[in-house]
């Protein structure tokens, strides 16, 4: 059961390292500590390596093992903050921005546990496909004065597979983007096996390698675009998505490589698939974290 929590709430519960720490450890051990070596239930906390030691067989367990806080050298309460304001801000934030406001030395340490942070949130939303009626297209994201052709053309620029399941009122639910190094029916087919339910009704335009979707037991629906401009008519949310997110980035994001895309894709649809539970993101943030192996920067940097 995820908590709500506002900012005053926040502010008070996580006001010490002492607390986050003990936060941790409730949600690593919700019926208290037990030693995975001799299941003794008894242990003492070792605050030199953040960790704690059975009290029966003497072996250690850190509370941020097997998550994305391991071995970190950065204060739990900060990565908490960072959590938070990632949780409840609309558009997100800068990565310089985060930096100044929790006094991170570094932009590099700054911006690996945001990547962090995405990677967890990613990893969430991997295990979920969208299912009922899914409105596709790709789109291209990257600067606006990139050299070469525009659309389906442009070589200079990321190209990207967008999903959005509507309800029966043809309201949005959920989103999915996808970074793909061409849109053809192999990485097509890819995306609908990956992301796409079997028996769902996908509405796509009339490019050609949408047509594999029916290889995956999908029913396909093709919508002749025409004029560009009948697209945002024709595919409303999945336009509406791709607006948006090409917003944030271009307000709040600048220079983001191709490589680093999916991570921040997947904030964006992490907070948008959970918008109407926006007081429950933090707990659910801090779950995600908690369930997602960590990653270094020379990983990132491959």
């Amino acid at each position: 059961m995820y908590l709500s929590i506002d900012f005053f709430q926040f502010q008070k519960r996580f006001s010490t390292e002492d607390r986050c720490r003990k936060f941790l450890l409730k949600q690593r051990w919700k019926d208290g500590f037990i030693c995975p070596k001799c299941a003794h239930t008894d242990a003492y906390f070792i605050r030199t390596r953040s960790s704690y030691q059975c009290k029966s067989c003497r072996h250690q367990v850190s509370i941020t093992a097997g998550t994305i806080f391991h071995k970190t050298r950065t204060p739990i309460r900060k990565w908490f903050w960072m959590i938070y304001l990632l949780s409840q801000s609309k558009h997100s934030y800068s990565v310089l921005g985060l930096q100044k406001m929790l006094k991170i030395k570094t932009y590099d340490n700054a911006w690996l546990m945001a990547q962090k942070i995405r990677k967890a949130l990613k990893d969430r939303d991997d295990r979920y496909k969208l299912g009922g009626i899914v409105e596709m297209d790709d789109s291209y994201f990257g600067f606006r004065n990139a050299a070469g052709k525009r659309g389906r053309g442009a070589s200079e620029k990321t190209k990207v597979v967008v999903s959005v399941k509507v309800n029966e009122n043809n309201k949005p639910v959920f989103a999915s983007m996808a970074v793909v190094t061409k849109v053809d029916k192999t990485n097509i087919s890819q995306v609908a096996h990956n992301k796409i339910e079997s028996g769902s009704k996908v509405k796509t335009d009339g490019w050609p390698s949408y047509n594999v979707l029916k290889e995956h037991k999908i029913e396909h629906i093709k919508k002749i675009i025409g004029n560009p401009k009948n697209a945002s008519v024709l595919l409303p949310w999945v336009h509406t998505v791709i607006a948006n997110c090409k917003g944030i980035f271009r307000g709040i994001h600048h220079g983001v490589s191709s490589k680093h895309l999916p991570y921040y894709f997947a904030e964006f649809c992490y907070r948008f698939n959970r918008r109407f539970w926006q007081e429950q993101l933090f707990d659910r943030m801090i779950n995600a974290c908690l369930n997602s192996e960590t990653i270094s920067l020379a990983e990132l940097r491959m």
